[in-house]
């Protein structure tokens, strides 16, 4: 029922149980690729996770805030930590995020649903990242967790 199909080359997402207990646990999110624009999906879905409770960090060159929130040109330039970095990048661009959570100790990688890129995530995965590919953290968060709004 819950069960989550393994992808290729030695990745595999977590399992459902696993998912749910990490979102959960989940305050605050880097998201990656934030457009400005409403109508973009990454926007919708900071949006919703805002409206959620979750704290987000925009990170996108060129841009100071969205969503309220002051924007960062990349994750190394970051201040304070986050509990999870959620990807909204072309999968030519993933083995880059990756590269930056290796080097900056981020415990929580999400790679938005169609973005694939098994060798980035196996990688991740290598370096001791808890990683998500392929897969829409506000579908899971609702669908597959059960509820719209974060519990503790």
């Amino acid at each position: 029922m819950n069960t989550i199909a393994p992808r290729a080359q030695g990745f595999a997402n977590p399992g459902a149980e696993d998912i749910c207990a990490v979102l959960a646990q989940v305050g605050t999110a880097a998201v990656v690729g934030l457009s400005p624009n409403p109508n973009r999906p990454s926007h919708r879905i900071a949006s919703a996770l805002q409206r959620s409770g979750f704290r987000i960090v925009p990170v996108r060159p060129l841009v100071h805030e969205v969503r309220g929130e002051k924007a960062y040109a990349r994750l190394e330039d970051l201040r304070g930590p986050v509990d999870l970095v959620d990807v909204f990048r072309s999968a030519e661009h993933i083995d880059a995020v990756v590269d930056s959570c290796i080097r900056l100790g981020m415990k929580r990688l999400w790679i938005q649903q169609g973005i694939v890129n098994d060798a980035a995530a196996a990688q991740s995965v290598a370096h001791g990242i808890w990683t998500v590919m392929d897969r829409c953290i506000w579908t899971d968060l609702n669908v597959l967790c059960g509820r719209a709004r974060r519990v503790g």
